[in-house]
């Protein structure tokens, strides 16, 4: 089978305009298919990649047209080329500022290869090579490519030209960053891990961020590799695109794009860890882990990928609910922080998970499989309806975990069963069978990984919507939770709800609509839902006062839980008086409090068991 031919060039940078051109030396004779994916792997939502195509031709060899058509959202159909080769070229609209899609200006471009390589139907397996060419313009000259694609012969890492990947599912499992970055170099367990800072940044301290990274890095390889401390990549890529304000990350087979604040980065001159820095920090881990788990240890819906619809699985909690309960244990493990830092990060989870009434309702696993229409389309009423696989997931590995050790007192732990699933799942996934993890198999693996039968924990935790017994699995390791109460009105964004302690509660979430407050969720059972408030309503004054984007705590604040005030609203243009009985103040987040036990003591040596691996 010969290899597809593409090159990608940013055609006109401030129209946002890559150009593609795709070459296929023997077309289908009865007429060549062309797809372009409708969705991209770890993000669990159809997006419809094909409508950013604007425009598209085919040529024979001749470079005479060639009649294509399309047939359905994301399928086109050339006419039959008697001889030669069949060429497209087609431009594709990147005007996406995210780790899922593509994005081009005049200062730099991104691109994930689902969003711009149209794949030939039945070349699946071929071989695929990419010309990445510089845009024309003198103002480009020193722009340069960050990928973790092979380079072809002739071309220089980091430097345009030929790319290679073995097949069309590798091609797009590696993302490309184009223009200007920062970029720097570690060696984790030997394997070369490079940095890419996109973006316009002040004083990064890289070589802080070299030798922390280093640190997470090494920690997560020797948990799946004890032995050899083998990684499962040759050269690994963080590429992380730096904006005013922006959070998330995508996991692929080598690499991973990430999007940050320019604050969140470390500072040189400034030794301290900020709340922000931990948070970038805990996303690299999560995304390193993703490098073992989901991207070669998979559920068997994803093995392969069907990028054409929806890959139903009820296995995200695993999937990406222990990957976030590993990725703050790998920083802790690694040093990066503090065990009290750590527990405050599980106890923020378990208050986030608790302030919801959608756990009662959503298991996790009926949370993975409704992932594709409700995870990623949530709306107001979301935290009244649904559970999240990452958060309660994470809460779930960390219950199994702590119930494993205990009832081994040690000499198992989930590091066993993840080190179970690399063997048989992951280990040989792109060089042998792509086989993956069955929808009810992992009870039977952590049986067999550890010898416990979890029994009614594991059916409760995963096809349950009961919360998780974690004062009593604590207690064993000397932890007890308390829980704590705060300025649960505020919309806490991604580092959370903080504020003073006792204030009454709406039990709300709001946004800055300009300088309004505007409801973004009421919670069930709430004073707000109980005066008949609704989420989108705008909230004009509290017993007469006017209410701003940033002054609800502080009206409410004078107030005692119990009190009646009267709360006017607009709904839509119709304005509301509502008689609202304010609530108790709301648990936002709990603290762990480990037990101040001498050295040697049972609890304290759990603890450093479980937190040291």
């Amino acid at each position: 089978m010969k290899p597809i031919r593409y090159a990608i060039v940013p055609k006109q940078p401030a129209a946002h305009l890559f150009e593609v051109t795709l070459t296929l030396a023997d077309p289908d004779p009865a007429g060549q298919r062309f797809t372009l994916p409708t969705w991209i792997p770890g993000s669990y939502l159809v997006r419809e990649f094909a409508r950013n195509i604007v425009t598209l031709s085919a040529f024979n060899e001749a470079g005479r047209k060639v009649r294509i058509e399309k047939t359905d959202k994301q399928t086109w159909q050339a006419a039959p080329v008697k001889d030669g080769a069949l060429t497209l070229r087609y431009e594709v609209y990147a005007w996406d500022m995210s780790v899922r899609t593509a994005h081009l200006d005049d200062t730099g471009g991104f691109f994930n290869g689902t969003s711009v390589f149209l794949l030939p139907v039945g070349r699946e397996e071929a071989a695929c090579v990419v010309d990445i060419q510089k845009p024309a313009g003198a103002s480009y000259r020193d722009w340069r490519v960050g990928t973790a694609l092979l380079e072809a012969r002739g071309t220089r890492r980091y430097g345009f030209g030929g790319y290679r990947a073995q097949n069309y599912d590798e091609l797009v499992d590696h993302p490309v960053t184009l223009g200007h970055f920062a970029l720097a170099t570690f060696k984790a367990h030997g394997v070369p891990h490079d940095i890419v800072i996109a973006g316009r940044t002040v004083s990064v301290d890289m070589a802080r961020l070299c030798a922390d990274l280093k640190r997470i890095c090494e920690t997560q390889i020797a948990l799946f590799e004890p032995r050899t401390k083998k990684a499962p990549v040759d050269r690994y890529v963080f590429m992380t695109q730096v904006v005013s304000d922006g959070y998330g990350g995508l996991e692929h087979r080598a690499s991973t794009a990430l999007i940050c604040n320019r604050t969140d980065l470390p500072v040189i001159g400034r030794p301290e860890v900020t709340e922000a820095y931990r948070t970038y920090l805990g996303l690299c881990s999560h995304e390193y882990f993703h490098t073992w788990n989901v991207k070669r240890i998979k559920p068997a819906a994803f093995a392969p990928y069907d990028l054409s619809r929806e890959n139903y699985t009820s296995l995200l909690w695993l999937f990406e609910g222990f990957t976030s309960y590993y990725d703050d244990l790998m920083l802790v493990r690694s040093g990066a922080i503090t065990p009290a830092e750590y527990y405050a990060l599980v106890g923020k989870t378990l208050g986030t998970v608790l302030r919801g009434s959608g756990r009662l309702k959503q298991s996790v696993a009926e949370s993975s499989f409704d992932a594709w229409i409700k995870y990623y389309r949530q709306d107001e009423n979301a935290p009244n309806a649904i559970v999240s696989y990452y958060q309660k997931g994470s809460l779930v590995a960390l219950a199994f975990d702590l119930a494993i050790r205990a009832r081994t007192d040690h000499r198992k732990s989930l590091d066993d069963v993840m080190r179970l699933l690399w063997q048989r799942y992951g280990r040989h996934f792109y060089s042998g069978k792509m086989t993956g993890v069955g929808e009810d198999e992992m009870q039977a693996l952590i049986a067999e990984a550890t010898g416990v039968e979890l029994g009614t924990l594991f059916r409760e935790a995963v096809y349950g919507t009961r919360d998780l017994p974690l004062d009593e699995l604590f207690a064993p390791f000397g932890i007890t939770l308390q829980p704590q109460t705060g300025a649960a009105n505020r919309n806490g964004g991604k580092n959370g709800v903080d504020g003073a302690q006792g204030k009454p509660s709406l039990g709300v979430r709001v946004r800055a609509s300009g300088t309004d407050c505007q409801l973004a969720a009421v919670h069930d059972g709430s004073a707000a839902q109980k005066a008949g408030l609704s989420a989108g309503d705008v909230l004009i004054a509290v017993d007469g006062l006017r209410v701003t984007a940033t002054n609800l705590d502080a009206l409410l604040g004078r107030y005692l839980p119990g009190a009646t005030v009267d709360i006017h609203a607009f709904r839509r243009d119709e304005l509301l008086l509502a008689r609202v009985r304010l609530d108790p103040p709301e648990v936002t987040r709990y603290t762990l409090a480990a037990a101040d036990e001498k050295r040697g003591a049972p609890e304290r040596r759990a603890r450093e068991r479980w937190l040291r691996g």
